[in-house]
Formats: structure tokens, sequence, C-alpha cells
């Protein structure tokens, strides 16, 4: 049963190193608007494919790439693909959800824990056979294992990283789009909660095998990589079906804490296009659209409606739609609408984007505000 379990283990490997160099030389080739999240995926799957040839080689007998290789090289390749994978899962995000993401020298403090693992093998001479444990000294044998200690555990902290910035990216688009689907974001969300879910059974499989037999931690490794196989062919999916429709975030402008304030015409300049123009009731707005109607840069606009109004712009945009939504369910004339036709009337084109703002500005639901409005409009 033993032998059967570790063919198809091998299988598994074998694949999952085809199936990310095929799916890593399609990213190069496929023609998207964002190269770097392109670069970024086929990077992540070649770090993946690196690891599962290098485990396959190391754990397989019959798998050599050469004796030198083999003895000497194969801990380089196996530890760097290691820690490597769960920056660069993390950067993929990165560069998918926010926009205009560029890689800058400070990303360069991720690539630490790899730059660590390698000075610590070349200092204390690490060889594949230490990895195995056989026969180790009492120093390589506790180098090695402070080494798969943080094999398993460093990827685990970048994915738990990157499940939160995914749930910081779908609070983000909440604020700054009052509808988006959220078919895109949900597939992120699971696939970044699937790496972490299998990293944690990874660092789980680790404490089990120091206290298990050979065996146990065999079986638990194998599930280990059909887990990893199952992932590979859900991020390729989402990479071709899903990454290239997700609305990217931005942080506005930094408020400036400087003394200067805006200018008389740049205010009014903004109050008339909102006040005049109605600005508002164009669905989806965002705050480059309404710098760009101004003709303004948006740090100005920002500025001005920072300063002046005491608020972010999204803030700003949604308050005047909220007004326009009390007016029209107020409105006896407009009491045979339903609430969806308000909401769209009013600039919304989402249900819950309109009842989260409304009841955040006006402390109650639409409902009750028109029930309350009219029932005073009688007395």
């Amino acid at each position: 049963m033993k032998d059967h379990i570790f063919n198809i283990h091998d299988v598994i490997l074998l694949m999952t190193v085809a199936e990310c160099i095929l799916l890593a030389l399609f990213q190069a080739v496929l023609p998207v608007k964002n190269r770097l999240y392109s670069r970024l995926l086929a990077t992540f799957l070649l770090t993946i494919a690196t690891g599962a040839a290098s485990t396959l080689v190391l754990w397989n007998i019959e798998v050599s790439i050469s004796p030198t290789f083999d003895r000497n090289l194969l801990p380089y390749f196996l530890m760097v693909s290691l820690m490597l994978k769960g920056p660069v899962l993390l950067l993929y995000v990165l560069s998918i959800t926010q926009h205009e993401f560029r890689l800058r020298a400070g990303h360069l403090i991720h690539l630490l824990p790899s730059l660590f693992s390698v000075v610590l093998m070349l200092v204390f001479g690490v060889h594949t056979e230490d990895l195995l444990l056989i026969s180790p000294t009492q120093v390589a044998g506790t180098v090695v294992s402070w080494l798969w200690d943080l094999a398993k555990l460093i990827p685990l902290l970048y994915a738990a990283a990157s499940v939160v910035l995914v749930q910081r990216y779908r609070n983000q688009l909440k604020d700054e789009y009052s509808h988006f689907s959220t078919t895109e974001p949900s597939w992120l969300n699971v696939l970044t909660l699937g790496f972490f879910s299998s990293w944690t059974w990874t660092v789980i499989v680790h404490v089990i095998a120091k206290f298990s037999t050979a065996e146990t931690a065999d079986i638990l490794g194998i599930v280990d990589n059909y887990i990893t196989f199952t992932l590979i062919n859900a991020l390729f999916v989402y990479s071709l079906a899903y990454a290239h429709k997700l609305l990217m975030t931005r942080a506005e402008p930094p408020r400036d804490s400087s003394d200067s304030r805006p200018t008389e015409q740049a205010i009014d300049r903004v109050k008339r296009i909102v006040e005049e123009d109605r600005i508002y009731l164009e669905q989806n707005l965002n705050i480059e659209q309404f710098s760009a109607r101004l003709g303004m840069p948006v740090k100005e606009v920002s500025a001005v409606i920072n300063k002046h109004f005491g608020t972010n712009f999204f803030e700003y945009i949604n308050s005047y739609r909220v007004n326009e939504a009390k007016l029209l369910l107020a409105d006896k004339n407009m009491e045979h609408k339903t609430i969806l036709d308000i909401l769209l009337e009013s600039g919304f084109n989402s249900k819950s984007a309109f009842h989260r703002f409304f009841r955040r500005l006006v402390g109650m639901s639409p409902t009750e505000f028109r029930k309350q409005a009219l029932a005073e409009s009688e007395n």
C-alpha cells in the first residue's frame, strides 16, 4: 500500500511541476494590461515548480539530476523556493488589487528569509544528507531543524498577510465604489484562504511528523501535495477568467498637514459641479473621473474636500446621494416608486451600498425614513 501511495505521490509532484511550468509560460505570452501581476504569477508558479521538483529529488532515490547537484545544490533550490513562495504570493495580491503598484527597493526585504537560509547553509555546510537527517552532526541537525521550521512557518505568515490584504481590499471597494461585482474579489479571497489553509496544514504535518511514525508523516505529506496541486489549478482558472476584471483600489492622497488652504475658486468649482451639475447622480463615480470633469488635479480636489468639507471624496459624494434619496422618499408624488427606483435615481446602483450609506448618515433604514417622513407630511 505504501509503494502505491508513493507512486501516486510522485505522479502528483511531477504533474505539479509540469503544470506550473506550462502555466508560467502561458502567462508570459498571455496578452494582459498589467504585465507586472502576470510576471509575479509566473514567478509564483515557477517557485512552486522548483519546490515540488526539489522535493521529488530529495525523497525519491530513483530520481537524480547529477551527483554534485543532488548533494550540494539541492538544499539551496529547495529552501529558497520554500522561503520565496509566500512573499511572491503577497506581491501578486498587491499587484492585482492596488492601483499603479510597482516593485520598489523596499520590497527586497521580502528576500531576507531566503538569504538567511542560504547564509545558514553556507556557513554550516548543509548537504542533502543533512536535510534527510541521515547521521547529521549535532550542529548540522540543529541548523536543519531551524531551516525546516522556517520553511514551513514563513509561507504561512505571508499567506495570513495575503488574507488580511484581501479583506482590506474588499472593504476599500465598499468605500470607493457604490457598486461592484463580488465574484472576482470572492475568488481571490477563496484562493488566499486556500493557500493559508494549505500552508497551515503543512505546518501541522511538520509538527506531527516530529512525534509520529514515518509512515503517518508520509501520508499526511502526500495529502499536502494533493492540496497544492488543486490550488494551482484553481489559481490558473482565476488568473485566466477573473483577475483582469478586478477593480483597482487607490488610496486617496494623504491629507496635507500644512497651513495652506484651498482657494475660494477651487472650492466654488467643486461645489458648483456637485450642486448645480449634480454629478453625484452618475453611478460608479470616482475621484479621478470627478477631477477630470473639473479639470483639476486629483490632489487639489482631495485637498478641497478634506480641508474645506472635512471628509473624504466618497463620503462627500454619497452624502449628496443620500440627501437626494431623502427628498424622493419624503415626496408623496414618489410614493408609488420602490426603494430600488429611489436608489437608482439617487446615483446608487447597489442595494447593499445604498442601505449601508443611508443608515450610516441618517441613522435609520430608507423604509423607516419614508414611513416617518410621509406620516409627518400628513399631520
